[in-house]
């Protein structure tokens, strides 16, 4: 039986800004249903992964694929049909700060999908009940809210249009120890309701550990060490093992 494709992957993959590489031939897939979480220093090429998934940039050699299709260079329908399978927690939330709460988490229902807006609004709320938000909310904007609220708010518009694959961005930065506990079991209780492939990067390695299902190490522009969360306090990978020391000290 012929096994299917991988959801994710990034097959040769570089990409430079001016003089400065940033990634290196990159290869990596994601299973389908996989949660993978992307750990390494700052300016390894972590946010570049994502970009390049997302479309927003291209890469200068190698390809992006989603189910077996390059993503680059698809264009049209087909394309947006497949950026349509993905949801994004950006990091810092990356709210509208004019529109309120509920216009936030429907936009890409009203603006991408074309719901209209009273139905985009009952998912909306639906979506803010998954995330443990009051109803009450919904006509609020984002500055009334706490930056804890505010990335729950974030969450709630990733998932409100139940996508396929899940990209987050830094998801408990700039959070306290508690609230970014919260936000670590509502990312695991929608992964697993959805069901959904997920790709995060994160410099918390207490978020690594709870929301991923393998962690994967970019360093230099590639992947340098890949395995089970449990293996991560148990490798004696030295770009590992250092990330891990420093991130504990």
């Amino acid at each position: 039986m012929t096994r299917p494709p991988p959801k994710l992957e990034w097959r040769g993959v570089s990409k430079r800004f001016g003089a400065e590489p940033v990634l290196n031939r990159l290869n990596l897939t994601v299973p389908a249903g996989c949660s993978l979480v992307i750990i390494g220093g700052s300016g390894q090429g972590k946010s570049v992964m994502i970009k390049l998934a997302l479309g927003l940039i291209r890469p200068d050699a190698g390809k992006l694929l989603l189910d077996g299709k390059a993503l680059p260079g698809l264009g049209g329908r087909l394309q947006r049909r497949l950026y349509g399978k993905a949801g994004v927690l950006f990091q810092g939330a990356a709210l509208f700060d004019s529109l309120s709460v509920w216009e936030n988490v429907a936009f890409r229902l009203i603006n991408a999908d074309g719901v209209p807006r009273k139905t985009a609004r009952r998912r909306a709320l639906a979506a803010l009940e998954r995330v443990k938000l009051d109803p009450d909310i919904a006509e609020r904007f984002p500055s009334e809210l706490s930056g804890g609220m505010q990335k729950r708010v974030g969450l709630a518009r990733a998932i409100a249009a139940d996508p396929e694959i899940l990209f987050f961005d830094e998801p408990t930065t700039g959070l306290d120890p508690i609230t970014a506990a919260v936000i670590n079991d509502l990312i695991v209780d929608q992964v697993k309701r959805l069901g959904c492939t997920t790709l995060s990067i994160t410099h918390d390695l207490a978020s690594a550990r709870r929301i991923g299902d393998e962690i994967a190490m970019l360093h230099e522009g590639q992947i340098v060490w890949r395995g089970p969360a449990a293996d991560l306090d148990r490798t004696d990978h030295p770009q590992v093992r250092a990330f891990v020391d420093m991130q504990s000290a």
